[in-house]
């Protein structure tokens, strides 16, 4: 077996068309088609079938295409290690985070890091699990810092306690709820909201407390991602958001809000470093986690 056939595979698997596959190798179909019936031959097992929009690839076929994606994720290990080996303190973090987290964590670590080994190159990845956690499984990434994911599947990655955070329900501090001692769910009830989208975990958990406690879901005037645009929302407008209390400490100056004294919605959530289990760490990754945790420390 050829590493050469098994690379031309991969690449009709992800074109899903052999034409379009030999054109981004560079090879004529004949060729193409010839790679894939010896591979066929050597494996005894048909790998794909052809339908009128291209290929499709069959139960074997499948299960080829996750091995191959391992062996390849393998090599560029592989072929990272022995260049960190060579370039000693230079490097590449490739490091995905949440939006919450970006500003309490990174710049500090980061840092240290280029002190210690100046020409260190990150890339810095601001998204969150349901993008990340992909990128980190295909070796795109080399972490996550982040929130744990609760509904992804978390088979072949570590998670490492880093720190807690909280989450808190946050108004303008010209708001009528900002001049009260206590505020209750009945008070929210008719509230309109800026919130992240509905499938992560920080609204998920919003929309069950409303319902335990017998109202609706709440009112979302605006769904955004964005922190930043979030608190400037809140800020200018009589509009509500949950989000981190580190954010909103750290943002104080800037915004004009205030955190509502409502116990029942004050949620503390863990922060973990999130890894693939056996996969390469080079020098560079392994330094930075190791900030992360210093940084974390000093929460």
């Amino acid at each position: 077996m050829e590493l050469r056939d098994i690379e031309y595979f991969t690449v009709v698997a992800e074109h899903g068309h052999l034409g379009r596959a030999a054109e981004s190798l560079r090879l004529s179909q004949p060729a193409l088609s010839k790679s894939l019936r010896r591979l066929e031959r050597i494996l005894d097992a048909k790998l794909v079938k052809r339908t009128p929009r291209g290929i499709e690839l069959t139960p074997e076929g499948a299960t080829l295409l996750a091995r191959t994606r391992e062996l390849r994720s393998s090599l560029q290990n592989v072929t990272r290690e022995i260049a960190d080996l060579g370039r000693g303190k230079v490097g590449e973090v490739r490091v995905g985070t949440g939006p919450m987290l970006a500003e309490q964590l990174f710049p500090a670590s980061f840092l240290a890091v280029l002190e210690d080994a100046p020409r260190t190159r990150f890339t810095i990845v601001v998204s969150d699990n349901d993008g990340m956690i992909p990128a980190l499984r295909r070796g795109e990434l080399d972490l996550i810092v982040n929130y744990p994911p609760r509904t992804m599947s978390k088979e072949g990655l570590i998670e490492e306690l880093l720190c807690e955070d909280e989450f808190v329900v946050v108004a303008s501090s010209r708001h009528r709820l900002a001049k009260l001692r206590r505020v209750t769910i009945g008070d929210l009830a008719q509230e309109r909201w800026v919130l992240s989208e509905p499938s992560l975990l920080a609204q998920q958990r919003l929309r069950q407390i409303f319902q335990e406690c017998g109202f609706s879901p709440p009112q979302v005037a605006l769904e955004t991602r964005s922190v930043q645009l979030k608190l400037e929302t809140v800020a200018a407008s009589n509009l509500l958001d949950y989000t981190s209390r580190r954010v909103v400490a750290k943002l104080a100056q800037r915004y004009t809000v205030k955190i509502l004294p409502i116990k029942a919605l004050t949620w503390r959530r863990p922060v973990s470093l999130i890894y693939r289990e056996g996969a390469y760490l080079s020098p560079a990754v392994r330094r930075f986690s190791e900030s992360l945790r210093m940084t974390a420390q000093r929460l």
